[in-house]
């Protein structure tokens, strides 16, 4: 599953991209998945265009090929989309060349501020859910203290 940062970054490089992958009037094939596969495991990134005869989406199509290919659906847009996979062939590429991704920093070590941010926001919604349970209570005596003067007064 892919993150939103990791999703922006994947479509802007999917700008410069051609079209590899056309999906035509028959759907998702198996020779389609095939390609796929193919392109999947050469490029990690594909875009793919479904043609207008198709009779399914660009979003259907990039599902069934992501479903059964193991690819994570960059984006869908008109006709076309784009799907991504992590392939082993390109990382040993980019590694000979020493353009290997670089790790991910740890959220953790990330952002202090946003620590900071989630620590108060998860300090307001303890102090807001406190603040609601006790008015729940005090509207449960309240109402119980009505039936019973109800009670008090149907008898007398």
């Amino acid at each position: 599953m892919l993150t939103s940062k990791q999703r922006a970054e994947l479509r802007s490089q999917a700008n410069n991209l051609d079209t590899t992958l056309i999906v035509g009037k028959e759907g998702v094939t198996d020779a389609v998945i095939a390609e796929a596969e193919n392109l999947l495991t050469a490029r990690e990134l594909v875009k793919g265009k479904v043609l207008e005869t198709a009779l399914m989406s660009a979003r259907e199509v990039s599902d069934a090929i992501c479903e059964v290919t193991g690819a994570d659906g960059v984006s869908c847009v008109g006709y076309k989309f784009v799907i991504y996979r992590f392939s082993e062939k390109c990382q040993e590429a980019r590694n000979a060349t020493g353009r290997a991704k670089r790790k991910e920093t740890p959220k953790s070590k990330m952002d202090p501020v946003r620590k900071g941010a989630k620590a108060r926001r998860d300090a307001a919604k303890k102090v807001r859910e406190q603040r609601n349970e006790y008015f729940r209570q005090q509207a449960i005596e309240k109402a119980i203290e009505r039936s019973r003067e109800k009670q008090l007064r149907g008898e007398e």
